[in-house]
This record gives C-alpha cells, structure tokens and sequence, in this order.
C-alpha cells in the first residue's frame, strides 16, 4: 500500500511567517532520498533551500513557483512506499508528536510567536505542477554544438534560469517560456529578460506606437527583502536620532598601498580593494573608540559596548540590499579580512547569505563609491551605533606640500545614533578613520 506523506513548508529558523517559492528541483516521478534539497525558497532575509524529510517518489507539487505561502502550507507530496499493492490513502499531513508543524532540519522548532498578515480573499486551488529539472551539462552539450556562436537557443517548454533571473522576470512581468535563452545550454539570463522588458525604443522619424494604460506602469511586490529593508529603514530612520558628519580625504598614500598589496606573494589569488583598508581603519578606530560599537537597549535604558566587531558590508543584490556581516573581523589579520569579505560580496551577489551573517552586526560600512557617488547620508542598520558610507575614489587637485597636485580623494560620511554617540565621540572616531586612510603607517597594518 502507498504511504503519501505531505511535507509542509517550515520556519526557517528566522521566526518569519510565509516565503516565496523561487525554484523546484524536482518534478512529480523523481525519486528522492532524505535530505535531498526539493526546493528553493525566499524569505526576507535569504534564499534558503530545502532538504526533503522523505525518501520516496514525488506525487505531487502542491504550489507554484513565485506562489507566496504561510509557514506549515503543504508544498509537495511524496510515496514513501513506492510499488507497493493496494489503493492509495487520502494524504495526511506531517506534523510531530506534539502536533507541531515539522522544521527546517538543523533549525529546531520555533519557540516564538508572530502576527500573521491578512489572509487574502479564498482563490480556486492550485493544480499541481510538474518542473522539469534542469538538464545536466553533458546533456546540454549536443543541443548547443549544434548552435553558432553568439546564437540564441529556443526556448525549452520550461524556462531555465537562475533563481535572481527568475525574480527578475516576475517583477518585470516578463513570462520565461517566451523567451529565446542566449545564455549556455539554452539558459535564459537577465539580458534575456531586460530585453523582453524594455526593448529598443522606435527609429528616428519613425511614429511611436500607442501605449496602453498597463504599459505606463510597473507595480512590484513589495516582499521578501524589499519589504523587511523598508521596515527596517522606516524604524531606524523614526527611532535613532541620526547624525552624520562629512570629511574629504587625501588617500594617495592608501591606494598605493593597496597596489603594493596585489603585488604582494602572500596575497596571491586574493582581490584586494579600497574597501579592504577601509574596513581596517574603521576596525582600528573601533579599537580606540570602542563606544561606537554598541547599542541601545531601550528595555533596560542601557547602551551595550560590544567588545567584538561584526563588520556588516552593505550590498546590492537582484533581491534588494542585504547587510551581511563577517564575523569577529577585529581578530582577522589583513589577509584573512580580504578572503571574508571576498567570500562575503560573492555569496551576496549570488543572493545565496545565510541568515546567520545578516544577524548579529555591530557596525556598517556602505560603499556608494563603487556606482559613481562622491558621498550619502546612510541610514544606521538597525540596533547599531554607527555606519560609514564611502564614496568614489577619484583623482582631483589637491595642496600637497604647499603645491596643487592631482590626488586621490574620497569623501568619508559617517551617521551615528546620537543617542549613544555624542557629536565629540562621533567626530574623533570620523577624524581618526579618515586620518588612518591618509596615512596607513598609522594603522600598523
């Protein structure tokens, strides 16, 4: 007799309440084994995949890719008796001893409670549907030996697109299946899909087409990491008095020392940028002005010094901006803090951070520089002290001992809480950063 078990969708340890299913990696008659990953899913704070609890056949999807569920929704179906005689009994959900909803494995059940949006009005039930997995290399290798070069490939009855592609082409409006993928082995990129967004505008002298009503306009969900970076915005921008000072800086001298680095045979196979040194002074101003590395702990009417730095790294990602963070880098030495925040930015990009490096920060360094920007005033990432945004480093004339040179310059902003940092604290702290990057001897790095 077949044995269907459900699994439902779990908390993933973040005490969150729904996510978005971004991509199945399996389809109805795959055979999986425990722990295999089914799924991928997005939560506000990260893209996480599932480990199937179940060995057996997958029966059915229960929930479309880019559908929003609730935590303890059932999302697929697997026979855990496979070929066995007999009808098939009605499914029965999972749940534990105690009638709990299953967790994440590795995460443990949650022990907190949180408020449920509005359910929305009752909509006819989703069909299963059924995903065709993605071919593996060797198999894609005929169909594109087949292709020209620079070619693009039809589109397969099934889109494949990596999972930010996919999100990219939900808030777009664009449907995948439609698309002729020019990416390897007929996947579609996020060129594909900006192309079917916004294709070239009409010739010169040629009359513009009548544009409806839906097409002079684009609505996109506010969810996922959109939504909890507006929450998060909203509450430290209306709770923490921000301050934020300004300086320009001389950093000649830091991005020849950068340069010696890339030289350098210790660092060999390690990028290494501004950015590096940036967060070295800002460590060292740390050190010297600890208080800048706390927060405020409204229950108690507290402000707690961490003698620790989480160093948070703002970063632009296809899902929104992400904070996350490398851990104790005050004990790093200066080529093991390249290798994290390398690893960092990388896994940022791919929208693959775990939630553990989005928890935990201390303080924050924001690089505006990198899209061309002099300077900002950041917003404080919530529960923090203190946040640096560094613009671009650029070559401007410059008095350097009493002549006017061309220099490297960049502008240094930093916001603190100034309920916690004082317009003294704060300013002795921004001098010595920025002093540190005037002079690197200074830092002993």
């Amino acid at each position: 007799m077949s044995d269907i078990k459900q699994f439902r969708l779990p908390d993933a340890g973040e005490g969150l309440t729904e996510a978005d299913i971004v991509h199945w990696k399996v389809a109805v008659g795959d055979t999986v084994k425990v722990n295999d990953p089914i799924v991928e899913i997005e939560t506000a704070k990260s893209l996480v995949e599932l480990p199937c609890p179940f060995a057996g056949v997958v029966t059915a999807l229960l929930v479309d890719e880019g559908a929003t569920v609730e935590v303890g929704t059932p999302i697929i179906a697997v026979d855990t008796a496979p070929g066995s005689a007999g009808p098939a009994p009605s499914v029965e959900p999972v749940a534990g001893a105690n009638g709990r909803t299953a967790v994440l494995v590795g995460y443990g059940p949650r022990t907190t409670s949180a408020a449920r949006r509005p359910r929305r009005a009752a909509a006819a039930p989703q069909q299963p549907v059924t995903v065709t997995p993605e071919p593996v290399a060797a198999q894609q290798e005929p169909v594109a030996a087949q292709q020209e070069p620079g070619a693009a490939q039809p589109a397969p009855a099934h889109a494949l697109a990596k999972p930010p592609v996919r999100l990219l082409a939900k808030q777009l409006g664009v449907d995948l299946t439609t698309l002729a993928p020019s990416g390897p082995g007929g996947v579609v990129t996020r060129e594909d899909v900006e192309q079917a967004a916004h294709p070239a505008g009409p010739a010169s002298g040629v009359a513009t087409q009548r544009v409806t009503a839906a097409e002079r306009e684009t609505r996109i969900p506010v969810k996922g990491v959109r939504k909890l970076t507006a929450d998060a915005m909203v509450t430290s921008a209306f709770t923490a008095p921000h301050v934020t000072e300004w300086v320009q800086v001389d950093v000649s001298r830091t991005m020849k020392l950068v340069d010696r680095l890339r030289a350098d045979p210790s660092f060999e196979g390690v990028r290494v940028g501004p950015l590096l040194l940036v967060a070295t002074a800002l460590l060292v101003a740390v050190q010297r002005y600890p208080e800048i590395n706390a927060t405020w702990d409204e229950a108690a009417r507290e402000i707690v010094v961490k003698h620790y730095v989480n160093l948070g790294i703002a970063a632009a990602t296809p899902r929104g901006l992400v904070v996350p963070n490398v851990k104790d880098a005050d004990r790093l030495g200066l080529r093991d803090l390249a290798v994290a925040l390398n690893a960092l930015a990388a896994t940022a990009r791919e929208g693959r951070t775990p939630p553990a490096d989005l928890a935990g920060g201390t303080v924050t360094i924001t690089n505006v520089g990198v899209f061309g920007v002099d300077a900002g005033t950041p917003i404080l990432n919530p529960g923090e002290a203190a946040i640096l945004a560094v613009g671009q480093i650029r070559r401007m004339p410059w008095v350097h001992k009493g002549k006017v040179r061309p220099r490297w310059v960049t502008t240094l902003a930093l916001s603190f809480d100034h309920r916690m940092v004082d317009g003294d604290l704060g300013s002795r702290a921004h001098a010595e950063v920025a002093a540190l990057l005037e002079d690197p001897v200074r830092a002993h790095w």
